[in-house]
């Protein structure tokens, strides 16, 4: 096993994790560290590379789902409503979250291979990043009024609906999923908590069936060598997903969006300097 080639793939699970539910745009990120990809010449191939990819994602829907356990476990029905009920909460239902998912759901069946194809290039992923950021800066100016919904189980049909258009915008690449939906949640009259919740409840079921079909696709290229590999970014993914989403949601409501649409605008200059 070579230690620099495992180096790397814990560095980019770190990456992952870190900046996948933040709204910073982790493919943004990962353009600063893919050359550490492109540079490994052992196992990280092209094809085993995308496999990777998507492993390391699936470590960081795994800590969402460690967080928001209580959640799922009353979305889906099963067995007491545990800490959900506790509080008083719980009124949040499946069908909200499914009305969030249609239209990004939709769009991106739709349009995944022009996608895949036009968008993926770090001048695409600048305009993203800019563009999200503005979004970002404006939901916090046009709502510094203080917001209707407090938490995520006042959440209405027509918001989550609203919600899952201005998610639409994350299918381009750098805009952020995150960014994009807790600015709409934002803009439609949630809490920037509220907002988080949901944005966090509605990543799982669109990240793990979008990973399942990339898995499904890149299945051929799966080798027995590189599970090491893929192990230590799974792991280094969950763990550091874990840190980010806890210390997200303890902050969000503080900071609000604006110091993320700062850095967001500092990263895509970054990334204008060291590529163009």
């Amino acid at each position: 096993m070579d230690f620099n080639e495992l180096l790397k793939v814990i560095i980019l699970g770190i990456v992952e994790g870190l900046t996948e539910f933040a709204p910073v745009s982790s493919t943004g990120h990962m353009i600063i560290v893919d050359d550490m990809w492109l540079q490994s010449e052992q196992f990280l191939t092209k094809y085993v590379a995308n496999t990777f990819k998507v492993v390391i994602q699936l470590g960081s829907i795994l800590a969402v789902v460690v967080v928001f356990k209580d959640r799922f476990i009353d979305l889906l029905g099963l067995g007491r409503r545990g800490k959900a009920a506790q509080n008083g909460q719980g009124d949040l239902k499946l069908t909200h979250v499914i009305v969030g998912l249609i239209p990004a759901g939709v769009l991106g069946l739709l349009f995944e291979d022009i996608i895949d194809e036009y968008l993926f290039t770090t001048a695409t992923v600048l305009i993203g990043l800019v563009i999200g950021a503005i979004l970002m800066i404006i939901a916090d100016i046009v709502t510094s009024r203080k917001p209707m919904v407090q938490t995520v189980d006042q959440i209405t049909y027509k918001q989550a609906l609203t919600i899952g258009f201005i998610q639409c915008l994350s299918l381009w690449p750098g805009f952020s999923r995150s960014g994009a939906t807790i600015s709409g949640g934002v803009l439609v009259g949630l809490s920037h908590r509220a907002a988080a919740d949901f944005t966090f409840i509605m990543a799982v079921p669109i990240m793990a069936g979008a990973s399942g079909i990339s898995f499904l696709k890149n299945l051929e290229y799966f080798s027995i060598d590189a599970l090491p590999f893929f192990i230590a970014g799974f792991i280094s993914a969950f763990v550091f997903a874990l840190i980010s989403i806890r210390f997200f949601l303890k902050l969000i409501n503080k900071v609000k969006l604006v110091p993320f649409a700062i850095y967001r605008i500092v990263l895509a200059g970054i990334i204008y300097v060291v590529y163009f």
